[in-house]
């Protein structure tokens, strides 16, 4: 199991916590195979790394908030378990 994700604010959980931290932690969490089953897209499941997927989420919108949205609800899991 990865470390505690980074440290967010209670009322918007993304405050303070960069793209590339949040990527790096779900890889480490979920590692990019898995991520790539549950956010089917390009940059985790063909030929993956971390400055890829960033380039992509940077300028793809709807994956980023899906990227975010994971992290969300996996960083609440992980916090309160």
């Amino acid at each position: 199991m990865s470390e505690a994700p980074p440290s967010t604010s209670r009322l918007d959980p993304l405050h303070g916590v960069t793209l590339k931290a949040l990527l790096t932690w779900l890889v480490d969490h979920y590692g990019f195979e898995t991520l790539g089953e549950l956010i089917p897209i390009n940059c985790f499941t063909s030929d993956p790394s971390i400055n890829s997927s960033l380039k992509f989420l940077r300028r793809t919108p709807w994956a980023r908030t899906k990227v975010e949205t994971l992290y969300i609800q996996t960083a609440d899991r992980y916090l309160h378990d």
